[in-house]
């Protein structure tokens, strides 16, 4: 059964899964999040962690990614930071070891030549040098975070390409990959149909381009 979900996510584009979800009415578009290089591409499961300012009570980045499994997708809500980074070369590292999915954070994060060397699909606002470490403290573990915007929760879908990242609900799964596949098969359609000649007005119309996102009530 999880083969089957992956294989039939990994086989949808961002844009695919987003215009579905347009039409379910489920909000899934992680603003700003976005890989770091192009080819990246990320399918898993949603392992989540979120991230405070340090405070008077102390606090680390954590060990955590001793803890995660293969096929996992690291989710790390740092609450959109830019001063300050929260995954670096030897969680890269480890993960890629690991053979974990990827990482996404809302935030920032460093190291990415061992992201890039490794082939480690990383999604986040963005790259800078400065270190987490006496700045960050793990606020929670496996709890609901925040993810450009979207609710992420633990065991939640998340898919990345070169055009970004959204999240698909666990509890909606089903229906998005019903609709994401419609959608899909829709463009498909266009596409080999101007391929063959037909102008695009006719060949949008026909196959009705202009609703695939459009709610249906």
């Amino acid at each position: 059964m999880q083969t089957s979900i992956f294989t039939r996510l990994n086989a949808l584009s961002c844009t695919d899964l987003s215009d579905a979800m347009d039409r379910l009415k489920i909000v899934c578009q992680c603003t700003d999040i976005m890989p770091l290089d192009r080819t990246f591409n990320l399918t898993g499961k949603a392992w989540t962690l979120r991230y405070g300012p340090i405070g008077r009570d102390g606090g680390s980045v954590g060990d955590y990614i001793d803890d995660l499994e293969a096929g996992q997708v690291v989710v790390i809500d740092n609450q959109a930071r830019l001063d300050t980074t929260v995954w670096g070369d030897l969680l890269t590292s480890t993960a890629a070891r690991k053979q974990l999915a990827g990482t996404v954070i809302d935030g920032i994060c460093r190291d990415v030549d061992r992201a890039l060397e490794l082939d480690y699909p990383i999604f986040s606002r963005g790259n800078w040098m400065r270190t987490g470490k006496d700045r960050v403290r793990v606020e929670a573990i496996q709890a609901p975070v925040t993810l450009g915007g979207v609710r992420v929760q633990p065991d939640d879908w998340l898919r990345g390409d070169g055009d970004g990242l959204v999240v698909i609900p666990a509890g909606s799964l089903s229906e998005v990959l019903t609709v994401a596949e419609e959608v899909h098969q829709a463009e498909e359609h266009i596409r080999a149909a101007i391929e063959a000649g037909v102008p695009l007005r006719q060949a949008r119309a026909d196959y009705g381009y202009h609703a695939l996102q459009t709610p249906r009530s």
